[in-house]
């Protein structure tokens, strides 16, 4: 069975998208995860908060670099099934994305915007903690046999999870 290919989007491809990647790799072997940011924002590293959530959440970092959209719309990108982007303010400015995957919106706070290291360390948590709600359903989708429209209802649906 092919795996479905998931593409994470937050500005800064520091925290949030980090978060995601780590934990659906964790979830599942059906996926091939990737996570990206906005081109000329992204991080020169992973943020403190993410690698004190992952690591109290016994997950590992995800193997990529940081990385902008740019590079899965080029040639020869990773194919995705599904981008979701986890910040409503770069929902709008995102490009156009190879084979039109289907698309959501699973909207989270900028963490990494957060001055306070303990209260951002805090955040990170309860980020990631959602996060996994989320992705523990995806993973339990049944996303290969059904028609797009569903899947991509579920999806979408996911977003409104407290």
């Amino acid at each position: 069975m092919q795996k479905i290919g998931v593409v994470f989007v937050s500005r800064r491809n520091s925290l949030r998208s980090v978060l995601a990647e780590a934990c659906l790799l964790h979830l599942s072997q059906r996926f091939s995860v990737r996570s990206c940011g906005r081109p000329g924002e992204i991080a020169r590293s992973v943020h403190p908060a993410a690698l004190g959530a992952l690591g109290s959440a016994s997950i590992p970092l995800p193997p990529t670099a940081l990385r902008s959209w740019d590079e899965f719309t080029r040639a020869g990108a990773p194919r995705a099934d599904l981008v979701i982007t986890l910040d409503a303010s770069i929902e709008p400015l995102q490009p156009r994305w190879p084979g039109q995957p289907d698309a959501a919106l699973w909207p989270y706070p900028d963490v990494a915007a957060i001055d306070n290291a303990e209260e951002a360390a805090h955040a990170a948590i309860q980020t990631l903690f959602s996060l996994r709600r989320r992705l523990e359903l995806l993973v339990n989708l049944p996303l290969h046999g059904l028609d797009r429209a569903a899947v991509r209802a579920d999806v979408r649906d996911l977003a409104h999870l407290n």
